[in-house]
């Protein structure tokens, strides 16, 4: 029996599936490497669209002859081209990493290379329903961010625009906007999709509820956009009080962080502050009661999960909220419109 036989690829049916290619371990993270070592962006930089592996290793401080495996590798794989022996080039595939979200999930010095090295804890976290994040970096997920900025910093960029594209205002299924005078962001990051809301929006204001150093960030976000003197940050956890009396409170891809405790101290806050005639409205992180669940990042990170559209109704009910409306928008999202009991 040959290695590659021994490691599923012989006598397999044309287009079978491999569990060798599956477990593939060394492209993921040559990925991660180069993509950390700004290999792509060397190579663009150069004049003849080619590069040395040593003139690549000198300038990201590398040893050459283990990068010239690295990229090797990726090019066994269709990531890069050895255009002549020993000088790399750009394919369609490598350009991908010239792209700044792309780049960012991928980086080990960032929030890239603690999501990785999570992935590491999911047999515990299959085994208890609970995260083991804590157990690898010392701290629960949020804490971690809270002693790292620069680590926090990368994470809020890859949640906003960078990693989720540009933000899309349109965020109703029902009722239209004519009621709407002001929007609470809860969770909301550094404004990105609050700040398209009220561009869209002349007559609303808007309110940003997130942790101090994420709302720090959120000034060039709002004065970029020309919205600045229609918004107010409100630098606190979500699971204080919120700022009442406001017509919507939007949780963009907030709940699916959170297991089902934390979540439903949250959707109590957003109801608290609702009552009596505000709507709250959840975007991302559920799907139609048909819909698939998939395995995500926040089963790892912190013990977050999507629902569907029961579960979250469940949670709603809990905190004295009802499911007003469900449906999706031209883009795709699945959106949850919910009303204070």
């Amino acid at each position: 029996m040959t290695e590659r036989e021994a490691n599923g690829h012989g006598g397999a049916e044309s287009g079978a599936v491999s569990l060798a290619d599956l477990s593939d371990l060394a492209t993921p993270w040559c990925l991660r490497v180069v993509a950390t070592l700004r290999i792509a962006d060397h190579i663009a930089a150069g004049t003849a669209g080619t590069t040395a592996a040593a003139d690549l290793a000198a300038a990201t401080a590398s040893d050459a002859d283990f990068l010239r495996r690295v990229l090797r590798h990726l090019v066994g794989k269709g990531v890069f081209e050895e255009a002549s022996p020993d000088r790399f080039a750009l394919n369609e595939a490598a350009r991908g990493l010239l792209d700044p979200a792309q780049r960012l999930g991928l980086d080990l010095n960032a929030f890239g290379g603690r999501m990785a090295a999570a992935w590491g804890t999911l047999l515990k976290v299959v085994r208890t329903g609970q995260p083991a994040y804590h157990e690898l970096f010392g701290l629960p997920f949020w804490e971690d961010l809270d002693a790292h900025p620069d680590i926090a910093a990368s994470f809020d960029a890859l949640m906003g625009s960078l990693g989720h594209g540009e933000p899309d205002p349109d965020v109703l299924v029902s009722g239209g906007w004519e009621s709407v005078r002001t929007v609470v962001d809860v969770g909301g990051g550094t404004g990105a999709l609050l700040a398209e809301i009220l561009r869209a929006r002349p007559e609303a204001r808007g309110i940003l509820v997130d942790l101090p150093r994420t709302t720090a960030r959120s000034v060039e976000t709002f004065r970029s956009a020309g919205v600045s003197e229609r918004v107010t940050t409100v630098g606190q956890s979500f699971f204080y009080p919120l700022p009442a009396g406001a017509d919507l409170y939007l949780l963009r891809k907030v709940l699916n962080d959170w297991p089902d405790r934390e979540a439903r101290a949250i959707l109590r806050r957003c109801a608290e502050a609702a009552r009596p005639s505000g709507r709250v409205v959840v975007l991302g992180g559920v799907s139609p009661d048909e819909g698939t669940r998939d395995l995500s990042p926040e089963m790892v990170l912190m013990g977050g999960k999507e629902r569907t559209l029961s579960e979250l109704g469940t949670l709603a009910h809990d905190v004295g909220l009802r499911i007003d409306a469900a449906g999706r928008q031209p883009s795709g999202r699945f959106v949850v419109e919910c009303l204070p009991t």
